[in-house]
């Protein structure tokens, strides 16, 4: 469970500050930096959360989560300057995000008794709500409605990271694999522009 919570705080930590990125990007003010980053480090957790019936949802009984959301405004505020041409360093936080989120969606609802397969799709919701609210409120087009590879990246990730823990790896190698796999996946995705089929 502890294991549990450290991600969820990892992925916490770098959803803010690729929500900031984004709402600085936009010229957003104080508030509106804050608001995205509130909104999509907790918005897959959340939705997560209300669809296994948690009650009260994860962070509004942990302090934690919104000292953790305020301390990636922060960076993304005080650093923007250096961050924000680095396309690199959204990508990155937010790949992260992704990859740590599908593992923690996916850990959350095997401790609630959820069938595993129906588990991975958690995870999958867990790390990419919260991109698809920062997008919305930041007047994008989701990412996971773009061309580019990104719900099936986080199942993937879930997918695979389930599979590891039926091996003798211990959990933090596999939590590296599986961050390794999605970094890779969008990676190979973004770069060489390879998306799912579309209806034509």
């Amino acid at each position: 469970m502890i294991y549990v919570q450290v991600l969820e705080y990892l992925g916490t930590l770098v959803f803010a500050i690729s929500g900031a990125l984004t709402a600085a990007n936009k010229k957003f003010d104080l508030m509106g930096i804050g608001i995205v980053a509130f909104v999509t480090a907790l918005g897959g957790g959340t939705v997560r959360d209300i669809l296994i019936g948690i009650e009260p949802v994860s962070w509004l009984s942990n302090r934690w989560y919104l000292l953790i959301i305020s301390l990636g405004a922060a960076i993304a505020f005080v650093f923007q300057k250096k961050l924000q041409p680095l396309r690199k360093a959204f990508f990155v936080f937010d790949a992260t995000g992704l990859a740590v989120f599908s593992i923690a969606g996916l850990e959350i609802g095997l401790q609630q008794g959820i069938d595993p397969m129906y588990a991975v799709f958690l995870g999958m919701i867990s790390g990419t709500m919260g991109g698809v609210i920062r997008d919305v409120l930041c007047q994008e087009t989701p990412l996971i409605f773009r061309e580019e590879i990104y719900a099936s990246a986080a199942l993937l990730g879930a997918i695979s990271y389930l599979g590891l823990s039926y091996t003798s790896l211990p959990t933090n190698i596999s939590t590296i694999i599986t961050i390794g796999l999605v970094l890779a996946i969008r990676v190979v995705a973004v770069k060489y522009h390879i998306g799912l089929p579309k209806v034509k």
